[in-house]
């Protein structure tokens, strides 16, 4: 099956998808109430969509085409009161997170839709386990050798990404150590990891090419990659954020990567190598493991450095571009986790530290998902 042509977009245009936990008012344990969610918001009017997801405890909700992450954050907010209000109406909430933190995949249902119980007969109890929550930010890209060129510079940043959206610590009422434990899981897939090297778009062509033949795949949505291109949309679209707790923080970390592109595609800092990739994994690791506190190892020096350094050098890298795209605000909300060490992950674990308790812990992150302040 033939890859289909990269449709050129509007340089550092954003999207956003969210998928978001649904939780019942009793012991706030996942609830299958997608279905009834989707009914009681079918006839509102929303800038973006909501869709359903794996399984019936899930939602995925997505903007449009923005220009900014003032316009992500609009959007968003837009979409979360009215996801609020339906969930109000059916005796449910809605959560952040990468992860709920003491549900039982085994429980779990596939929704109803062909292609996730298609997936459920491949995978087998991998799909209940895909019960995990994530933001995917796409960024425009002005044509396919500029996308596959951003996607191989935005890698170096990947751990920036997972510690600064972790919060994902509790898997099965258990704290698994991870800051991010959601990626562990979606790593168990055979087409996870990253994306081949290739800066070239008939190269890419090539090699899909030769997976399709293979029947190994079908179309790009069966690569689960950290970061993969998306040419119908004419994207690259970055996988490996957690759910954050906020849509306000959702917006900042779209803020972030659109600046990071403004500087990839104005100033063109390096050029990406394949020995890059020989880090990649460690540093992945790192940042899923301790967050903020990961160490990282520059792939071009081979230096050794505390993460939280080498994501405030780089924002101090991108400013004027944050500044020109109208990301200033989104890169002072992530400074300040980065130099407190505050990422979502360990405001689960401070609440949990008091509550002793994860059911309460997951109705006060309802209650600051429903908005900023409420919650803190």
């Amino acid at each position: 099956m033939k890859l289909e042509p990269f449709t050129p977009s509007r340089a550092l245009s954003l999207g956003v998808e969210l998928e978001l936990q649904l939780v019942n008012t009793h012991d706030y344990d996942l609830a299958p109430y997608a279905e009834d969610m989707l009914r009681v918001l079918e006839k509102q009017p929303l800038p973006g969509s909501v869709v359903p997801e794996m399984t019936s405890s899930m939602i995925e909700i997505s903007t449009g085409v923005c220009q900014s992450s003032a316009e992500v954050l609009g959007e968003l907010s837009t979409i979360r009161d009215a996801l609020v209000r339906a969930a109000d109406k059916l005796n449910i909430a809605v959560v952040g997170g990468g992860t709920h933190p003491f549900q039982q995949w085994h429980e779990q249902r596939i929704y109803d839709k062909p292609r996730f119980k298609e997936l459920s007969e491949r995978y087998g109890y991998l799909s209940k386990q895909f019960t995990i929550f994530g933001q995917h930010v796409h960024v425009g890209c002005p044509d396919a050798n500029a996308a596959l060129l951003m996607l191989h510079r935005m890698s170096r940043y990947i751990p920036h990404f997972i510690a600064l959206s972790a919060s994902s610590p509790y898997v099965q009422g258990q704290d698994t150590q991870f800051d991010s434990a959601r990626l562990n899981s979606v790593f168990a897939f055979p087409l996870s990891g990253r994306a081949p090297f290739a800066l070239d778009w008939s190269a890419f062509e090539t090699f899909y090419g030769k997976m399709t033949r293979t029947g190994v795949v079908k179309s790009m949505k069966d690569f689960y990659w950290d970061i993969r291109p998306k040419p119908e949309y004419g994207t690259i679209e970055i996988r490996v954020f957690d759910t954050p707790l906020t849509v306000e923080r959702a917006a900042a970390l779209a803020g972030y990567v659109q600046s990071l592109a403004a500087w990839f595609l104005i100033d063109q800092p390096f050029v990406p190598d394949e020995d890059d990739y020989l880090v990649y994994t460690t540093n992945r690791f790192q940042a899923c493991r301790f967050g903020l506190d990961a160490s990282y190892v520059d792939p071009a020096s081979g230096q050794h450095m505390p993460l939280r350094d080498h994501i405030l050098l780089t924002m101090h890298q991108v400013q004027r571009h944050a500044e020109a795209q109208g990301a200033a605000n989104a890169l002072h909300l992530l400074r300040g986790s980065v130099s407190t060490g505050e990422n979502d992950a360990r405001w689960l674990r401070n609440r949990q530290r008091r509550e002793q308790l994860l059911a309460e812990v997951t109705r006060q992150a309802a209650g600051r998902f429903r908005s900023a302040v409420a919650g803190n």
